[in-house]
């Protein structure tokens, strides 16, 4: 009886071993967390616009713009690579992120999105910052509006929205590259309210980008534009 008893202790025990080395295992593989689904922005003319290239409308929403560079690193190639394939390229740093620091990052000013920045050819450069909103912009109420943060780089951008990419496959994804210096228009919030706070990331990337083209990186506008 003992015996019996000490045999089902040792595969109980070694079943809760397995099914914790499974367990976590499967965590380790498991695959990412699906993107967040990009919403189309409206077409009709705003009620409100604020340009994030001026004092007066960052102010609005208590930000300030960062700027970082970003370089094309070589990295280990994913492990379903197939064999001829040892290594790969990435984009350091990883400003999208929304765990990202950037406290080490110049600011600017906000006349500094419409500078020219890089020496051409193949360049890409981050701009961040926080925008929290306020209850009033001048007499109109927040609480409620539907907020579009509309953006046009010279010549593409990425749009990253507290820590998420907005973008789904065969459907308008307006956070990504739109065209060759054509606006991305990213809906911020469906009904926003006072209080609430975007992480805002771009990736500005200079185009084509088979061409090498010769030509700096800058922001032709920046705004948020207001809906109601």
């Amino acid at each position: 009886m003992f015996k019996a008893s000490c045999l089902a202790l040792g595969i109980f025990s070694g079943i809760v071993v397995a099914a914790a080395a499974f367990t976590s295992q499967a965590a380790a593989q498991a695959p990412p967390a699906a993107p967040v689904l990009p919403v189309v922005a409206p077409v009709l003319p705003p009620s409100r616009v604020v340009d994030l290239t001026t004092i007066d409308g960052m102010a609005v929403f208590g930000g300030q713009w960062k700027n970082m560079d970003a370089k094309i690193v070589e990295v280990p190639a994913m492990p379903n690579a197939g064999p001829a394939w040892k290594t790969a390229y990435d984009v350091q740093p990883k400003g999208g992120d929304g765990s990202f620091d950037d406290s080490s990052w110049p600011t600017i000013e906000p006349r500094g999105l419409l500078d020219r920045r890089g020496g051409g050819h193949l360049f890409m450069t981050w701009f961040r910052s926080n925008l929290t909103v306020p209850a009033k912009i001048g007499d109109f109420d927040t609480a409620g509006a539907r907020a579009v943060l509309s953006i046009i780089v010279d010549d593409y951008a990425e749009v990253w929205v507290n820590g998420q990419l907005p973008r789904a496959i065969g459907r308008p994804s307006p956070a990504t590259i739109q065209g060759f210096n054509m606006p991305n228009r990213v809906m911020l919030s469906e009904s926003m309210k006072p209080g609430d706070r975007f992480q805002i990331a771009i990736l500005a990337i200079n185009g084509p980008i088979s061409l090498a083209p010769p030509n700096p990186v800058f922001f032709r506008e920046a705004k948020i534009e207001l809906f109601k």
